[in-house]
């Protein structure tokens, strides 16, 4: 499948794809621009270009490549200008050219998506990260999980893909979907997950990774997918605010405020596009903390 530029985009949708055509925060290449230039414009090719450049933390050793503690700190990149610049420094080939499997970049699967969000906005394609949770790693298991989410305007649709999913992992998974399209069952973003909580149609102690679970956890995935619709793409262990607060403390606020996230964030994101920006900017509990070093590229 071939990613189209946005420009038979509906009026009613125009401005979102606009800005999700962008490069935020976390995805502008920077100084590293050039190295986007000349990619392959196919997802498929492109998700392989991703795929040769990084591996994942948990599946490094299945890889046969065990990381030492210094090379396990690279997860901690957020920005894709950071992560670019230290995968030049090892090889300075072109990305077409995937590396070793050990000197491939430590990431998650935040970093594959984010990767393929920031390719994907170099060439025009309007594309966001989203945060939800995969029904493909375990079974009876919603695991903690991010995809990239692009703009088919042939198709005049969102199309989630999972840029983690090489033909490795397809196989250990035992993979039945296409991994460029993956279907709105297999993943779900984080307010979807969060409204089958809240309703009784789901158990939270099934929604997390390793001890992490519940509502608490199922929260923060619901705030982090808001700021990533805001170009705000977090490490998945980032915290502050209504990600961070305890259980005990939330009020009906609170919880009101959490399920016109999960609204927004769901199905019509689009169509609650003005909410979505201005409920990041008007609130401090969503707002990136000042101190934070990235903070002061905000404008």
């Amino acid at each position: 499948m071939q990613p189209t530029r946005p420009h038979d985009s509906t009026e009613a949708n125009a401005e979102p794809l606009r800005y999700y055509t962008a490069p935020g925060l976390m995805t502008d290449p920077g100084d590293c621009a050039a190295m986007l230039v000349d990619l392959p414009s196919d997802i498929a090719a492109l998700c392989t270009v991703v795929q040769g450049q990084l591996i994942h933390i948990f599946w490094a050793e299945r890889y046969g490549v065990t990381p030492d503690e210094t090379r396990k700190k690279e997860v901690e990149i957020r920005q894709v200008s950071e992560m670019l610049t230290c995968i030049r420094a090892v090889d300075d080939r072109p990305l077409t050219t995937a590396r070793p499997l050990e000197q491939r970049l430590i990431g998650n699967c935040r970093d594959f998506s984010v990767m393929l969000c920031a390719t994907l906005r170099h060439q025009g394609i309007p594309a966001r990260a989203r945060c939800g949770f995969g029904t493909y790693f375990l079974p009876d298991h919603y695991e903690d999980h991010w995809v990239c989410e692009y703009w088919s305007g042939a198709e005049q649709r969102w199309v989630l893909v999972d840029a983690q999913l090489d033909a490795f992992q397809q196989r250990a998974l035992s993979i039945n979907f296409d991994p460029l399209d993956v279907p709105r069952d297999r993943f779900l973003v984080a307010g979807q997950a969060w409204q089958m909580c809240r309703s009784g149609q789901a158990d939270p102690d099934k929604f997390g990774i390793f001890d992490m679970h519940g509502m608490g956890f199922i929260r923060g995935n619901l705030v982090r997918d808001l700021l990533a619709l805001n170009k705000i793409e977090l490490l998945p262990w980032d915290g502050w605010g209504l990600i961070a607060q305890p259980d005990d403390t939330l009020t009906g606020g609170d919880r009101k405020l959490l399920d016109r996230i999960a609204a927004l964030t769901t199905a019509g994101v689009d169509r609650g596009y003005d909410e979505i920006r201005a409920l990041y900017r008007q609130d401090a509990r969503l707002t990136m903390p000042a101190t934070w070093p990235e903070a002061h590229h905000l404008t």
